[in-house]
């Protein structure tokens, strides 16, 4: 509104003009401090990793290896493209493209902080579960463009992945709304400000399934079935190298950290400081939201480093025979518990 207000008064320009302007800089703004946090993460990942290992991790390119993350990025961009000759080619370069948009897309109604968010739409929750579902086609054209066994072999794998959890996740998102009464992401926070965090309260086993499945979903060990290289070489990643290969594992980190954010948004309080005190209320709610997020990274970090990766059938029953009927069951004992109690959310009472 600043940059909208400044262009107006400076400039002279109608309101259509500096709005267009307004956001476009915004929104370009938003991409560049998430990428460059997208590049931290990174590099976090593999530092735990290594930490766990007794290793040092990245240490050479900048100090304390900080910028070993950009040094791949320039690797990556200027490494030739190598297209297989019995490729697809437009389905080849679409589909790591397409899933770096989708990724994108899905932060335009993530509320980073108060009233801090591009589209505050009241069906934010299901937008969201719209965009990532779609993000599976990038894959299964990725796989299939290929023109190869091993690629092809993974994008099923992950298409049937991807879509096994999101019904679990489907219904953790159910009890959710059910209990803050609403499908606006803010209107989920202001919620938790009144009656106390989510995974505090009745909603505990859900952010346990919830986290489980975010990790299935974004295909992250222990269920990196779709890449697993003792089988499979790199998935349906095989054939890519270059930028398409930079823009499918950037698509895979930006849905990573979105479900961080979805995690602190759903179960954690958002923007909400920990403690309702004066002291941590004056710290400005990004500051709360960001060190949320990392945290959930950290525990995402953690899982992938202790616990091994897990065959597909128990993938498959972990999805379809324990998280589906617990989750069902769980949105019938929300449902009751509140009828029971008469305990229903009013939404707009923050």
């Amino acid at each position: 509104m600043i940059l909208y207000d400044w262009l107006q008064s400076t400039f002279g320009m109608n309101n259509e003009w500096a709005w267009l302007i307004s956001n476009t800089v915004s929104i370009l703004l938003f991409i560049v401090v998430l990428l460059v946090m997208i590049a931290y993460i990174l590099l976090a990942d593999r530092k735990i990793w290594a930490a766990v290992m007794l290793r040092r991790g990245p240490n050479v390119v900048g100090a304390f290896g900080l910028l070993q993350s950009f040094a791949d990025l320039i690797k990556f961009v200027v490494k030739e493209a190598v297209i297989p000759a019995g490729a697809n080619k437009v389905v080849f370069l679409l589909a790591p493209l397409i899933t770096v948009t989708l990724a994108l897309g899905a932060w335009a109604v993530v509320p980073v902080a108060d009233g801090w968010v591009f589209a505050d739409i009241n069906v934010g929750i299901l937008y969201i579960f719209a965009i990532s579902s779609l993000g599976v086609y990038g894959i299964i054209m990725g796989g299939w463009a290929s023109n190869s066994k091993y690629p092809f072999l993974g994008s099923l794998r992950s298409a049937a992945q991807m879509v096994s959890y999101e019904v679990s996740i489907g219904f953790v998102i159910i009890t959710v709304l059910l209990w803050a009464g609403s499908l606006n992401l803010s209107e989920i926070v202001h919620q938790q400000a009144i009656h106390g965090w989510n995974v505090f309260s009745l909603l505990f086993p859900m952010f346990i399934i919830f986290f489980i499945s975010a990790l299935a979903e974004t295909n992250r060990p222990p269920f990196d079935l779709p890449e697993a290289e003792s089988e499979l070489v790199a998935g349906y990643q095989v054939e890519y190298s270059s930028t398409p290969y930079l823009l499918f594992m950037l698509g895979e980190y930006v849905n990573i950290v979105l479900m961080c954010a979805m995690t602190t948004i759903l179960f954690l309080g958002g923007w909400l400081p920990p403690f309702d005190v004066g002291f941590l209320n004056a710290v400005p709610g990004i500051v709360w939201f960001v060190l949320k997020v990392w945290l959930v990274f950290f525990m995402f970090a953690m899982v992938k480093t202790i616990v091994p990766r897990y065959r597909y059938d128990q993938l498959m029953r972990l999805g379809w025979k324990v998280f589906l009927p617990v989750s069902l069951v769980w949105v019938v004992l929300v449902a009751g518990y509140l009828v029971a109690t008469g305990n229903y959310p009013v939404v707009g009472a923050s």
